[in-house]
């Protein structure tokens, strides 16, 4: 079944498109890369080839010129088709940065190959591991040295480098004593991996739950050309929020879309399974955690879609891109729980790829960012409390 949403109506002929190009890949395709950890390298390019990770390049870069409205429509039909958006979803969030804050040279030379699927922006290297999410604190430096910047340091959690050729860096520019302000002194670098890697910076691959391509990196005197800077020297962490408040938006949008996807089939099992005579969905012990767990989604849809029109008119969203993401995360993994817990034992057998979606959907709660330092962020910044750390 398709459940009723509380998506709006303008979007109904992307989601048939999307809906379409989904259908084409069967479910014991993404089971397949997902037991391999192998990536689902015909689902991205069908999705580059119809044009929808150019969604948010503006039509004279050769993009569809779409907000980030519908780039997450475009993110949650994936999650609800059965796939999984974090194979590609970081071209979509790391657009934000080079579209508002690139000069025109920098959009000139790397937006088009974008658009045509020449070149992928896939990376955004900002974590470490000794700061997290302390992102003030990174250690990783950039020094000019002429006509150069020299990097050094390292990065953990970096997603998807090697299906990218291209990754934005944040750096210290200034050392975090000699500034006034913290979150000054950062910068942020367009790397180009192929000339990169093995000269200067090299991944080392991190196995996870999920089966996640990411990576640890480790920068050793990399140079790169001045002229790959973005914006001002020195307001890189400014510049990154465009990127962080998008990418916290568009996970909301995933949650969402594994949401629904776990609340129709868990209704679908809970009509046709009979049990002592009648359809388990009968019993109000199935079909009240269903019920609480589609309501809750449905609340946590309308704060994303309010997060992404405060984003596309280029209003403050850190509240509201953060409360979607917290809403989201929770509503999926609720309804995760309810769908498992319809399906008892099955649930756990791969063939329903309950068991797979159960685990790429608990990352929400983690990341990008946790939902405690989410809460403590509204907390702080909306209700006006003393700052906890």
């Amino acid at each position: 079944m398709t459940l009723p949403t509380s998506a709006s109506p303008d979007h109904d002929d992307l989601r048939s498109a999307l809906r379409a190009l989904c259908a084409g890949f069967a479910p014991e395709y993404h089971r397949k890369h997902a037991q391999d950890g192998t990536y689902p390298t015909e689902f991205i390019e069908a999705l580059t080839r119809d044009g929808w990770l150019a969604a948010m390049i503006p039509e004279s870069y050769g993009g569809a010129g779409l907000g980030l409205t519908e780039a997450s429509v475009i993110m949650e039909e994936i999650n609800r088709g059965g796939g999984n958006a974090g194979h590609c979803h970081g071209q979509m969030y790391n657009m934000g940065t080079l579209l508002r804050h690139g000069s025109d040279a920098q959009k000139a030379r790397y937006l088009p190959d974008i658009a045509s699927g020449k070149l992928r922006l896939q990376s955004m290297a900002v974590t470490e591991p000794t700061t997290g999410t302390d992102t003030t604190k990174i250690k990783t430096t950039a020094h000019r040295k002429g006509d150069r910047y020299v990097i050094n340091g390292q990065k953990v959690w970096i997603s998807r480098l090697e299906h990218s050729d291209l990754m934005i860096l944040l750096a210290r520019t200034t050392p975090l004593a000699e500034v006034k302000k913290k979150s000054h002194g950062m910068s942020i670098f367009i790397v180009e991996l192929s000339d990169a890697l093995g000269q200067g910076m090299d991944i080392q691959p991190i196995r996870n739950m999920v089966g996640h391509e990411t990576h640890e990196v480790f920068f050793d005197n990399l140079e790169i050309p001045a002229e790959n800077l973005i914006g001002e020297e020195g307001m890189g962490f400014r510049y990154i929020l465009d990127g962080l408040n998008a990418e916290r938006t568009l996970i909301a949008a995933e949650c969402i879309g594994d949401g629904y996807w776990f609340l129709e089939r868990a209704a679908d099992y809970a009509n046709e399974r009979v049990v002592f005579d009648r359809p388990i969905g009968q019993n109000q012990g199935v079909s009240f955690p269903l019920a609480r767990a589609y309501v809750n989604v449905e609340a946590a849809n309308l704060m994303r879609f309010e997060a992404c029109r405060r984003f596309d008119a280029q209003q403050d969203c850190g509240a509201q891109a953060n409360m979607a993401k917290l809403l989201s995360a929770d509503a999926s993994w609720e309804a995760a729980n309810a769908c498992l817990q319809t399906h008892g034992g099955f649930g756990f057998a791969e063939e329903y790829d309950i068991e797979r979606k159960f685990r790429e959907t608990r990352l929400y709660q983690v990341a990008p960012i946790s939902t405690n330092l989410i809460l403590s962020y509204v907390a702080e910044h909306v209700l006006g409390l003393p700052r906890s750390f």
